[in-house]
Order: C-alpha cells, then structure tokens, then sequence
C-alpha cells in the first residue's frame, strides 16, 4: 500500500501520541493542532506578546521528529523546562524558540516550518486557526454547590477543569480566521484522524472553525475518530463511549465518519454500552473497530506501536474496497 496522507486534527497528550503512531505509518503527515490554551508557558507568552500559544504545536513537532541522534536531541531540547519561580521558570526552551522565530519572521507558519527542518520532521505542524483563540462553554453544575445552575465559563484550562457538565462550546473571535494552509491539508489528504485527545479542549474546537469544519465534510479523504482508551475522566466525567460520538454530532451534524477505533477495554463486557457505541457511530455513517491500542502498563495512555499497527490495519482494511454496511 503506498503511504497515505494523513492529516491529523488535535492537541496536547492525545495528538502527540497519534502522531508518534502516525510517522510509523506514514511520511505524509500534517499535524492540525488547537490554538486555545491559556495555561502554563503558552498562556503566559499569548499573554505577553499576543502570540499563537505555542505549547500544543511545539509538542506535535517534538512527536514527528526524525529517529536519529540530531532529530532526538533536538526533540529532547525542545521538551526541556526551566525549573524554579522565576521569569524563566516554567518556561519550555520549545515555546521561547519557536515565539522567537515568530517574531523573527513575522509568520507563525515558516516558523513552525523552520523547527520542522531543524528537527528533520517527518510531517508538517499547522495551527488550525490564524489567531488565539478562547474557547467559552456552557456548563451545568460548574458550582459543585449548585449543580442544576448553568452558567458559562471561558478559558481553555478553566473549561478543561471544570468539575461540571460541559453542555456546548463556542470559540472567540467568532468565526475564527482559518489556516488557509490546514484547510489544504484536509482537502489533500487520503485519510483525517480526529482525536484521541481531551474532548471538549483538544478534538471538539477544530468544528468550530467554520472554513476547517467545511474541508471535514467535503473532503474525499476517509475519515477516522480515534477514541481515548479511558473513558469518564476529566472534562467528561460520566461521559460514555457514545457520548463523546453524540457530543460531536450534536455540533456538527454535516460531519460524517468511516471508521471509529475503539480499545476494547472502553466498553468491556456491557453490552449494552457496546450497542450504544455502535449505535451513535452509525448514525454518524462508520462503523467501530475494535483493537487493543491501550499501553497494558499505563492507564489512559496509548501504546505507539499497539496504535501505530490499528491506524495501519484501518487504513488498508478501507484501501481493499468499500465497506459493507
């Protein structure tokens, strides 16, 4: 099978272990990543000098850096972060050359390009917007103490944090102005993969840039959802394998899937989960395939290789001819 283009849509922990997984499949990656944190050293350089928060996009091109000792060492350079409480402390070395490079050049995406060769990438990293962006949320039970209130909250970390139920999201600027650059890629790809990743922080804001949400549904690209291989944690507490499927449809109702891979340990032995998953993936036109793609080691944490071998066996299943329904 010749290598596919890949375009993959994320951010943070989920998107970096994808792209690991991806650059053992493929040289043809573009990594689409979300450009809402406001958290740790990105929010503190967004702040300072009304930049992209570099945090999410410093970590994708760290996952797509070459395997030999110049693109690992400089991978390794990147991730590294100051100690102590002073002006540098907390700071990723990544995040201060990477908004150097872009106040050298006076443009997010040749900077990003440049660390992409410094590192010998085997991918390119986009933002999925031009601007900063804030993502807002409507959330019930945002008070522990008054859980039926519905009050809205602003701020990646604060709706990545929030002990309530995340009920929509909206993302300022609205609309946000695209990467004309990651509409391309989504429009260019053989194959986009949405996810793994925090749902509401990570997966869910790439819908929400109008022009990206358009190439998603025009695309003659296949399209996968890859799902976390734990589930009820974090900003979905009590969230079920089909409720991250519905939380998707209910905000992009045109979108529709192929496949939606799932560690089997997401379900376990209910079947009536199971129906429910298979149920909302149908309603979204894929099919689950099932595969162990969860580190046996650590929870809530994909295997490379285990992830690496289902995106593989996905893409070629599909590659075969078209599926049944």
């Amino acid at each position: 099978m010749k290598r596919p283009a890949v375009a993959a849509l994320g951010g943070g922990h989920g998107l970096f272990a994808s792209l690991e997984a991806l650059r053992l499949v493929t040289d043809q990656i573009t990594a689409i990543v979300t450009v809402a944190d406001d958290g740790g050293s990105s929010g503190r350089l967004r702040e300072e000098y009304d930049i992209l928060p570099p945090g999410d996009l410093r970590m994708a091109l760290a996952a797509l850096c070459d395997n030999s000792e110049w693109g690992i060492a400089w991978r390794d350079a990147l991730q590294h972060r100051f100690p102590g409480e002073g002006p540098m402390g907390g700071h990723a070395l990544g995040n201060l050359i990477i908004a150097g490079l872009w106040d050298s050049l006076g443009d997010p995406i040749k900077g990003l390009d440049m660390v992409g060769r410094l590192l010998s990438a085997r991918g390119r990293v986009l933002p999925m917007s031009m601007q900063p962006l804030r993502i807002d949320a409507t959330v019930r039970g945002a008070d522990p103490e008054k859980p039926e209130e519905v009050q809205e909250v602003s701020g990646q970390v604060a709706v990545a944090q929030t002990p309530g139920q995340v009920l929509n999201l909206r993302l300022f600027p609205d609309p946000p102005q695209p990467c004309k650059e990651a509409v391309d890629a989504v429009l260019d790809a053989d194959w986009v993969i949405l996810g793994p990743g925090s749902w509401f922080t990570s997966v869910m804001p790439h819908l929400l840039v109008p022009d990206l949400l358009d190439a998603l549904v025009i695309t003659k690209a296949k399209r996968m959802l890859a799902l976390n291989v734990q589930m009820d944690t974090g900003e979905t507490a009590g969230f079920s394998a089909s409720d991250h499927l519905e939380v998707l449809r209910a905000h992009a109702p045109a979108l529709h899937l192929d496949a939606v891979l799932a560690d089997p340990g997401v379900i376990g032995d209910d079947e009536r989960a199971l129906h429910a998953l298979e149920t909302s993936a149908a309603a979204l036109g894929a099919e689950v395939v099932y595969k162990h793609v969860a580190d046996p080691d650590t929870a809530g944490v994909h295997d490379t290789l285990r992830l690496a071998t289902a995106y593989r066996d996905v893409m070629e299943r599909s590659s075969r001819g078209p599926r049944h329904q």
